[in-house]
């Protein structure tokens, strides 16, 4: 019994999930709905479509990432600019979490992740995606008073981990992009993201200036050395 009410509640998810893409995509259809309206769109969409939810916390993310995806399809097939619906797409999640309740920081790196896998699969420039949507979420942050270098790190996460599932050379470009100031805001990719979680930390070589202290020393090391029968 217990199967059934599980899989029922599945279906309904999907279901809504769905329904948040095809709302999302119906609208947007002009440009200037894409240069004006995403953010509302999307937020209203979300709150509309959570309003009723029983656990809204394990339904946005989900219900988010329908959202952004639906949004940068729908720019794709009128010729939109997808950095711009992206950027935007997430400012409204941003605020119709802020609004509903849920983990903001991992809804923000879901929808990062669902936005760069969307611009791939209409073919577009998944660095411009990405790199909007981390721009859309400091402008949020700030909006709405969360910590702006916390959420734009997730969103660069979030990003980073979609690009690398993409390809390695999507992962290098994107982790490269996002790895610095991003308005204003200073992105720190997480280590784990850089570099494998097991391998050792590469010890710091500094140079010795020729008149530095040690400096002689080590030169007469090692002509002592060479000198050694």
């Amino acid at each position: 019994m217990a199967r059934k009410v599980r899989a029922r509640t599945e279906r309904a998810r999907a279901v809504s999930s769905d329904q948040i893409e095809r709302v999302i995509s119906r609208t947007i259809n002009s440009a200037e709905i894409i240069a004006t309206g995403v953010v509302n769109l999307v937020k209203n969409t979300l709150v509309t479509a959570l309003s009723g939810a029983r656990d809204v916390g394990g339904e946005v993310g989900d219900a988010a990432v329908s959202a952004v995806r639906g949004s940068i399809r729908a720019a794709e097939e009128i010729g939109g600019d997808l950095g711009s619906v992206a950027k935007q797409a997430i400012k409204g999640t941003v605020h119709a979490v802020e609004e509903i309740g849920g983990d903001l920081g991992g809804v923000v790196r879901s929808a990062t992740k669902g936005a760069v896998k969307a611009a791939n699969d209409v073919g577009g420039d998944v660095v411009v995606v990405a790199r909007k949507a981390v721009e859309g979420t400091i402008e949020a942050a700030r909006e709405i008073g969360a910590d702006v270098t916390s959420l734009a790190t997730n969103a660069a996460e979030g990003a980073i981990e979609a690009a690398d599932r993409i390809g390695s050379a999507a992962g290098r470009t994107v982790r490269k992009t996002l790895s610095g100031t991003i308005g204003g805001t200073r992105i720190i990719i997480q280590e784990a993201l850089q570099t494998s979680p097991t391998a050792p930390p590469r010890a710091v070589r500094r140079p010795t200036r020729p008149g530095a202290p040690g400096a002689a020393t080590r030169r007469r090391g090692r002509r002592s050395t060479s000198t050694t029968p």
